[in-house]
């Protein structure tokens, strides 16, 4: 094979699928503290509006990061961590592992395909990640939001992952699990891929808020947003953007460094067990 290198083999959908998805536990395992920020910064003064001069529990990213570490322990960083991986081996593989198959579907084959076929693939492929992984999010939400204190007489919302998903899916229903269907669900999907951290923060901020809430608290996703808008003001849009900026641009460097590095892996052994032959 001439100038045979990593690049000259094509990978398989499977591979891509693999890559993707592997890729995107890596990234998780790497961003989760900023996660964690992001979904506590969203979801603090939800239940009542903070009196003037009320201490704010969590300030900034690294100061909210602190807080938790030294208040319920550095393990609590973590929280949610394995419906995290779930979510990224359901969501990444599907809406990066799928991308090229959808990009040629669409443009019937063809390798030069243009802006608006990638963004159609784009779309179609966050729309099936979204709603494919969309129970792994609300239990990772969920465990995420839930605060550990060993000095608080409040039982945890959930034990675990698996009990997490066996209690959602037995006090709400399945539907419990799918919780937010609304197209502004979807379109969180597509905006992540689409537009910058400014246009996502408001429908991610509203997402979080219905994933973590009770049932019956939310109507929907247009009722949680004038809830919001109402109790908390127009800035309530635009909690953890710090953390979700630092998150969605490092977790992508992570990701797409980790997916392109794990595909030449597989196309080098490929291409070694062939030459063995």
């Amino acid at each position: 094979m001439v100038g045979g290198g990593a690049a000259d083999l094509s990978p398989t959908v499977a591979v891509k699928i693999f890559s993707a998805g592997t890729a995107g536990c890596v990234a998780e395992l790497v961003t989760f503290p900023l996660d964690i920020a992001k979904v506590r910064l969203q979801i603090q003064g939800e239940s009542k509006p903070s009196p003037e001069g009320q201490m704010i529990k969590y300030r900034g990213v690294f100061g909210t990061i602190f807080t938790i570490a030294k208040t319920e322990g550095p393990r609590s960083l973590y929280n949610g961590l394995v419906a995290g991986l779930h979510r990224q081996a359901c969501f990444a593989s599907v809406r990066i592992g799928l991308y090229d198959t959808m990009k040629q579907v669409y443009a019937n084959g063809s390798e030069n395909a243009g802006i608006g076929t990638r963004l159609l693939a784009g779309c179609s492929t966050g729309a099936m990640a979204v709603a494919f992984a969309q129970p792994t999010d609300v239990v990772k939400i969920r465990l995420q939001a839930q605060v550990r204190l060993s000095a608080s007489g409040t039982a945890k919302r959930y034990s675990s992952t698996f009990d997490a998903y066996k209690t959602i899916g037995r006090d709400e229903g399945v539907r419990g699990l799918w919780k937010d269907n609304m197209p502004c669900h979807f379109t969180a999907g597509f905006a992540a891929g689409l537009c910058t951290t400014i246009v996502v923060s408001p429908v991610d901020v509203v997402k979080t808020r219905i994933m973590n809430s009770p049932p019956g608290r939310y109507s929907g996703a247009i009722n949680c947003a004038l809830i919001m808008l109402m109790k908390e003001g127009p800035t309530a849009f635009y909690k953890g953007f710090i953390p979700a900026f630092l998150r969605l641009g490092s977790w992508n460097i992570v990701m797409f460094m980790s997916y392109e590095q794990i595909k030449r892996a597989f196309i080098r052994y490929q291409q070694s067990r062939d030459s063995a032959l």
